[in-house]
């Protein structure tokens, strides 16, 4: 993964490079980082993994996602299964439904 500095320099990167540099983005602008979270996710059409910015904005969870221009909710991403996710202190394994 590229530092935000090397990412914004290179003109873009990977998934990974994006999440980390949207992060350090709405740190600066001050969310907080426990409204952040970066989760790596499996889409279901590409069957590749990915990775995602998650922002918790009220009773929403909004996904800031370099494939996709618009920023949807987690319940308007439907192609997306999530398998990990993390902020700075925690991490989070999900388990798909029993």
């Amino acid at each position: 993964a590229l530092r935000p500095d090397e990412f914004l320099a290179a003109g873009g990167g990977d998934c990974e490079d994006y999440v980390i540099t949207k992060f350090f983005s709405l740190l600066w602008l001050g969310f907080a980082a426990d409204d952040l979270r970066l989760v790596v996710v499996q889409d279901t059409n590409l069957r590749v993994p990915h990775a995602v910015l998650a922002v918790a904005r009220g009773a929403d969870t909004l996904i800031l996602d370099n494939q996709v221009e618009a920023v949807l909710t987690d319940r308007e991403v439907v192609h997306y299964v999530p398998v990990f996710s993390l902020d700075p202190t925690h991490w989070w394994i999900h388990l798909p439904p029993a």
